[in-house]
């Protein structure tokens, strides 16, 4: 992630649902990493978590009423001074009000008067997070530029389970302070496309290859480059996770569908990110019907047959008119008996040809379908190699995209 050079003044609103408590650790988050951070919390949100524990944890004062400290006018100044506001958890009423333009407490004061980024973190339950109203309203704060994470998919207050739950609060705050960054917008205007997801290669009409790629990792390469002023298009195979707003996505299923809208999309493009789970090997041979499992195939032999390496087959064309300037791909390695995984991905490097590559140690609660992860960069031609130590997939995609914007002016 894009480094912040100095403190921050930091506001933190608070909204009344459950997932209160989990901005505890946002605010520790933030107050470690040196930043001065004044919490605001709605009249709600003080039966989960109370004024207290705002001040324990905050070092700050907190005002809980428009009629406290009058003379100092509070809901005023404390927007006017704050360098950033985070929202957090965002009900579905909180999201009401901020797009109507209500000033019925602090918070909705002080987001009013307000000319800093703004983050809202939605946290509900999924029936109110699709409905329409609140579409609506997310819809109206995302066009006056506020910045509306969407919220995770996961399990809910009691037994439900779905798209509405807080996103990490580490994610929270790396999107909020990305947003605040003097180089947040170093890719403005320029076109990125991205892969992400694992393909997958049928034997039959039930039947496929595929491997354990969830995506996250592309989908948060998807919304740091958005937020850097990148368009950004996601190629996404076979992806389940929410898609970041303002993202264009297109949806595939097989290694050659993505190599169509790949080399498509990469005609325009000054970044190709490769970051899908691209099959090596698919049946050389699909049934059009699905195969029976009868007493004559009980010894059933599955021949496999190479794909075509997309990411080689562009690396060696990017000089082409047309054909991306700068083309990174992804390693998920493991060490064997003949090397280790950096060495594996250093000869990958080589014979892939590409500008960069990210390295990534699977297995062991590393890699596929965790919130974090632990990268080393690779750079064409360079003995540099940068570690990212294990953190959020959204704070690892800010250091490869690091990585891209030096890459380019070097």
């Amino acid at each position: 992630m894009t480094n912040q050079n100095r403190p921050l003044n930091i506001v933190l609103g608070v909204g009344g649902g459950i997932a209160a408590y989990k901005i505890a650790s946002l605010l520790r988050l933030l107050t470690e990493a040196g930043h001065k951070v004044h919490v605001v919390p709605t009249a709600a949100s003080l039966n989960f978590v109370g004024a207290a524990t705002w001040e324990a944890l905050s070092g700050n004062p907190v005002i809980t009423d428009l009629w406290e400290s009058v003379a100092e006018v509070p809901h005023v100044h404390i927007g006017q001074n704050a360098d950033l506001i985070i929202v957090a958890p965002a009900t579905a009423d909180l999201l009401s009000r901020a797009a109507s333009g209500s000033a019925n407490d602090v918070l909705t004061n002080v987001l009013l008067t307000a000319t800093c980024p703004v983050v809202f973190a939605p946290a509900m339950h999924t029936e109110m997070w699709q409905h329409g109203a609140t579409q609506n309203n997310v819809a109206t704060l995302r066009g006056r530029g506020v910045i509306v994470i969407d919220p995770a998919v996961g399990r809910l207050t009691g037994q439900d389970t779905g798209p509405g739950r807080l996103p990490e609060p580490a994610d929270i705050a790396a999107i909020a302070l990305a947003a605040t960054s003097a180089q947040a917008q170093d890719l403005s205007g320029k076109r990125i496309v991205i892969t992400a997801g694992g393909t997958r290669e049928y034997l039959d009409p039930v039947r496929f290859i595929s491997n354990r790629s969830s995506g996250k990792q592309g989908i948060a390469l998807a919304a740091a480059a958005l937020s850097r002023g990148a368009k950004v298009t996601l190629i996404a195979a076979n992806v389940t996770e929410p898609m970041p707003h303002g993202v264009v996505v297109i949806r595939v299923e097989t290694g050659r569908e993505l190599s169509h809208e790949i080399y498509a999309q990469s005609r325009i493009a000054d970044v190709v990110i490769m970051g899908a789970a691209i099959a090596d090997f698919a049946p050389a041979h699909t049934s059009a019907t699905k195969i029976k499992k009868t007493a004559d195939n009980s010894n059933f032999t599955l021949e496999l047959s190479q794909t075509q390496d997309i990411l080689q087959s562009l690396a060696h064309q990017r000089d082409h008119n047309g054909v991306p300037k700068v083309v990174v791909g992804f390693a998920a390695e493991t060490g064997d008996e003949a090397g280790t995984v950096l060495e594996h991905a250093r000869q990958k490097l080589v014979r892939k040809d590409c500008d960069l590559l990210v390295v990534n140690e699977v297995g062991h609660g590393l890699g596929f379908g965790t919130p974090d992860n632990q990268v080393t960069i690779l750079t064409k031609n360079s003995a540099i190699e940068i570690d990212v130590p294990r953190a959020p997939k959204l704070t690892i995609a800010h250091a490869i995209l690091d990585a891209v914007v030096s890459y380019k002016t070097n």
